[in-house]
């Protein structure tokens, strides 16, 4: 069959994982892109910022690529653009809220110039070469949220980005169901859709519902009210803003994203705050408890957060005082538990009082288990692909399209990197390209790779020894040290009898050496860095990083 006949469905992210999400489309010589996402690191990634998708397939293909179409203004589906952008020059395709906030992101880089951002409304359509996209109203936790119908020469492939069925959204209008239910009737190719909340049973609770608890939290309460959330969940930030105005309170912010999107969000209509409703922070103690509340970040216990800060006495401008009610308005992501705990009992030690229900004060902006299978009902896909998950959701909403009468073998829960290959007759798997994690530290992009990692790590768990020793350039004998220099291993003035020993080993092995008429200084920092490390491990049973510095003279 001719090799344009072919559709290609390449994720390069978002898979097997939380964040991060893009995924290649391809069609003879066109290709688009759907979202650049980043991550945050875990727990063994010392030192990394954020995390970005490999890009080496997009470069090596950057004259196909037609654009990049995004679905939502999230850190997972945007924060990735400017280092796309810093490689491969191409038009970006958003709604308004979303390319507001790609746009401040393009103003940190440097990159908002150079970049041709084209704005689209639910129901418009771009033309970009081979694909048309559709662009259909959504609903998710962020505004402006849209699902994709890309319509193909073999036929429609929805990608749903994130979304949820909410009935009663806190702005605009409920997901466009009509829509997806025209285009399945016409037939869909395949469907990509948010498997997040698949484990969950039921269905996602509409915004609406967190804004009545915070109203009654409000009324009920006489001392000083602080707010944390996510900083893009913008309708929840409205519904805490209308619970204040409505008691009577005054509102600062703290927090730099959370800054920054209220400012977007405000400019472009997506929020609805009355005059002289924010006060600057500096400014609080001016107010009494009553006519007071904070908003802020750090709702997942994140060590730089604002609430953190606050938590831990750190914050420059807000210190928890006995009496201050503090509402956690969000659910902690895997992994954060601990963090959120530990927040939450520095939060008690001060005296504050901490309102942490995520059943009442907290709802998901991804679709359960009955909203997806309406997902699934409606657009009636040939092929059927998980996304946006772990290999657990991804399995279990696979599990969910077979319920729903989708064939075994069309259902494909693929891994980043994988290549579906669709034609008129048949969809399979058939080839890998390079892909996986890109981490940056700082200004470094890419430079540091699992070897990075692992001294970090191997640091990180049994710190440093650092042998300096001076040698005679004519006769190779010792002529200054070993001096034995420790980080993160043993206290040096607790540990004399220990510091001595690896000094007399480290002598040992390099006389040696001079015996046996070795000069080569690899095979002489080998030799102290074998003998040292047996023998601290038979001592101590650690094993620190070894770091032999020989001087010549």
């Amino acid at each position: 069959m001719a090799k344009k006949s072919k559709l290609m469905i390449i994720p390069l992210g978002g898979l097997n994982e939380i964040g991060k999400n893009l995924t290649v489309f391809s069609y003879g010589n066109d290709m688009i892109l759907v979202d650049c996402g980043m991550a945050f690191p875990d727990e063994e990634m010392f030192g990394i910022d954020i995390v970005i998708p490999d890009f080496s397939f997009i470069i090596k293909n950057q004259d196909k690529i037609r654009g990049v179409v995004l679905t939502h203004g999230h850190e997972d589906h945007i924060g990735g653009l400017p280092y796309l952008l810093k490689e491969i020059n191409v038009p970006i395709f958003g709604t308004n809220l979303t390319l507001g906030l790609v746009q401040n992101k393009l103003k940190e880089h440097n990159l908002l110039s150079s970049t041709r951002l084209n704005r689209v409304m639910p129901g418009d359509t771009v033309n970009l070469g081979s694909f048309k996209i559709e662009f259909i109203r959504s609903n998710h936790s962020i505004p402006d949220a849209v699902i994709l119908a890309i319509h193909t020469p073999l036929g429609v492939v929805i990608h749903t980005g994130d979304f949820k069925i909410d009935t009663t959204p806190i702005q605009g209008e409920m997901i466009d169901l009509a829509r997806i239910g025209e285009l399945g009737k016409r037939g869909v190719l395949a469907l990509l859709s948010d498997s997040t909340n698949a484990e969950r049973k039921g269905f996602t609770m509409s915004e609406r519902v967190v804004g009545s608890t915070l109203e009654s939290v409000f009324k009920s309460t006489k001392s000083r009210i602080i707010v944390a959330t996510f900083a893009s969940n913008v309708h929840r930030i409205q519904q805490i803003i209308n619970a204040a105005v409505n008691n009577g309170r005054k509102i600062a912010v703290s927090g730099r994203s959370m800054i920054n999107l209220i400012e977007v969000a405000t400019e472009l209509g997506y929020m609805k705050i009355p005059a002289n409703t924010f006060i600057d922070i500096d400014d609080i103690k001016k107010y009494k408890p009553h006519q007071l509340t904070i908003i802020t970040t750090g709702s997942q216990g994140e060590p730089m957060s604002a609430l953190y800060r606050m938590a831990y006495s750190d914050h420059k401008k807000v210190e928890i005082v006995k009496g201050d009610l503090v509402v956690i308005s969000a659910n902690p992501i895997p992994g954060n538990e601990k963090l959120v705990s530990n927040v939450i009992n520095e939060l008690y030690k001060k005296g504050a009082v901490v309102y942490n229900d995520p059943a009442s004060v907290h709802v998901s902006g991804h679709a359960c288990q009955e909203e997806l299978k309406i997902m699934l009902g409606l657009a009636k896909p040939r092929y059927f692909i998980p996304v946006h998950g772990e290999y657990k959701h991804l399995k279990t909403h696979a599990d969910l399209g077979a319920l729903m009468g989708i064939k075994n073998n069309n259902i494909f829960i693929m891994d980043i990197g994988k290549v579906l290959e669709i034609t008129k007759d048949s969809a399979k798997c058939v080839d890998t390209v390079q892909a996986g994690l890109v981490m940056v530290d700082g200004l470094g992009v890419g430079d540091v790779g699992n070897i990075v990692l692992r001294d970090r790590k191997h640091l990180a768990e049994d710190g440093l020894i650092v042998i300096v020793v001076t040698i005679s350039s004519d006769t190779g004998s010792v002529i200054a040290g070993p001096d034995i220099i420790s980080r993160g291993f043993v206290y040096v003035r607790e540990s004399e009898s220990l510091i001595e020993d690896i000094k007399l080993i480290a002598k040992k092995s390099l006389n040696n050496c001079e015996k046996n008429n070795i000069r080569d200084w690899t095979t002489l920092k080998n030799g102290m860095k074998a003998r040292v490390s047996e023998y601290l491990y038979q001592e101590t049973k650690r094993k620190p990083m070894i770091l032999p510095v020989i001087m010549e003279v």
